[in-house]
């Protein structure tokens, strides 16, 4: 993980010399902008439509701003159970009905411990500011579920029935959360069917 933790890693000051000799600091650009969104299907109205709940709460595209927000805010141990941090490219929603998430899927691993959940989900938000995925363009974004029994951490990805990119993608993800358990991925077509897969297209 050494190489991910340097990518991004809580950074070292960088300035920029400014007239009359002062100096301010730089902030560490990101190849492309995130936003963190939260979700609370159980505190939805009654008969509210799926997603109702989502609420986009802050974009970033610097280092400084996503260890502020990380530190601050987005631990999934803090979740109420139930509830969803979702953290995607902005421009995107994390929902199946969204363009770039209708023809994907996703990779799932399950947590019983709120500390290993944090590390995974840690581990797996620098890997994708730090575009560590040989195929970068196919993440959507990373989901993180607090549940009563098991929690969930989930990699969304585009194009579901390339299975040599979601294998490559599963095998790195796998790595980055280092896990020794088996890894799932099924498409969203399924979820959105009700259709039982429960071992998943695909697994690592």
């Amino acid at each position: 993980m050494a190489e991910v933790e340097d990518e991004v890693a809580a950074p070292s000051e960088s300035t920029l010399e400014v007239e009359g000799g002062n100096a301010i600091r730089q902030p560490h650009n990101l190849e492309r902008k995130w936003t963190f969104w939260f979700d609370n299907p159980s505190k939805a109205k009654q008969g509210a439509a799926w997603g109702s709940s989502l609420r986009q709460v802050y974009t970033f595209d610097t280092v400084e701003e996503f260890w502020s927000l990380y530190d601050h805010i987005f631990r999934p141990s803090k979740l109420p159970a139930s509830a969803d941090f979702h953290c995607f490219r902005t421009g995107i929603e994390p929902k199946w009905e969204d363009p770039e998430c209708a023809s994907g899927g996703k990779w799932s691993v399950s947590s019983s411990r709120k500390s290993n959940l944090d590390a995974m989900w840690l581990e797996t938000l620098l890997a994708l500011i730090g575009e560590q995925f040989d195929d970068n363009e196919e993440i959507c974004g990373v989901v993180a579920s607090a549940r009563l029994r098991q929690d969930k951490l989930a990699l969304w990805t585009k194009t579901a029935s390339n299975e040599a990119v979601q294998m490559s993608i599963g095998r790195k993800w796998k790595e980055i959360i280092d896990t020794m358990e088996k890894i799932v991925y099924s498409y969203h077509d399924d979820s959105r069917r009700d259709k039982s897969n429960r071992g998943g297209r695909y697994s690592v």
